[in-house]
């Protein structure tokens, strides 16, 4: 079955996206629908930006399919520093509620997505409106900033073995499905992915993995990571 493109979708369409998205759930049909009809679907293929550092902030997105990476790169050496890969139906760029303007970070597309975008005076004006649409952009807000500190103590205080462990025991959470053998992460993770997460190097990252993978507590399959059962590493 063709697939519509995103600029055929209809209010309809683009209400249901949202609808059963993060943000969606419970939201009056009315304030619904005035999102949809404010919203604007695109597709971005793999590894195009959604929005670059420097960029207007002016509006709020809801991943319909696909997965985005968040990102900040050094604009002389243009390396990355990874921050989130966000499954579909989450909310990012929530910057634009409360930034001077510009966006600070990258969105980039990790692999064939569709967003709605969403004007951010609409999004301000549906906070107002809904306590729900409210409380959810707050908790997620305080979650982000959460798991930023996190990571930020994490570097400061374990080492890379330690930082790679603490990484894959939450992707396992977030993306992992069950498998024969243990818990897949269904997320095709390149070393150089890993490394600019954990603010280390492709090569200690290489030297780690295979060195779980000989202990026998992952494996690999199709490029995705695998904690197997059984094992007693702080990953599994």
């Amino acid at each position: 079955m063709v697939q519509p493109r995103a600029c055929d979708l209809t209010i309809h369409d683009r209400a249901e996206l949202i609808r059963h998205s993060e943000l969606g759930a419970g939201l009056d049909e009315n304030l619904l629908a005035r999102l949809a009809a404010s919203s604007v679907a695109v597709d971005y293929p793999r590894r195009r930006f959604v929005y670059r550092a420097g960029d207007k902030a002016d509006a709020l997105y809801t991943i319909a399919r696909g997965r985005v990476k968040l990102c900040l790169v050094e604009p002389e050496t243009r390396r990355e520093a990874v921050l989130d890969i966000l499954p579909a139906g989450s909310l990012f760029g929530e910057s634009a509620l409360y930034a001077e303007e510009k966006r600070e970070k990258c969105a980039v597309a990790y692999e064939n997505v569709r967003v709605l975008r969403i004007p951010v005076g609409e999004f301000r004006g549906g906070m107002t409106e809904d306590h729900r649409l409210y409380d959810y952009t707050f908790r997620l807000v305080g979650q982000r900033l959460a798991r930023a500190e996190r990571r930020m103590a994490e570097f400061a205080l374990d080492a890379i073995p330690a930082r790679l462990d603490k990484l894959l025991r939450e992707l396992s959470e977030r993306y992992g499905r069950t498998a024969p053998e243990g818990v897949l992460i269904d997320l095709p993770l390149p070393h150089r992915e890993i490394a600019s997460i954990l603010g280390a190097t492709r090569e200690s990252v290489t030297v780690r993995l295979n060195h779980l993978r000989r202990a026998g507590i992952i494996d690999i399959v199709d490029r995705k990571i695998l904690i197997k059962h059984g094992t007693h590493s702080a990953a599994a």
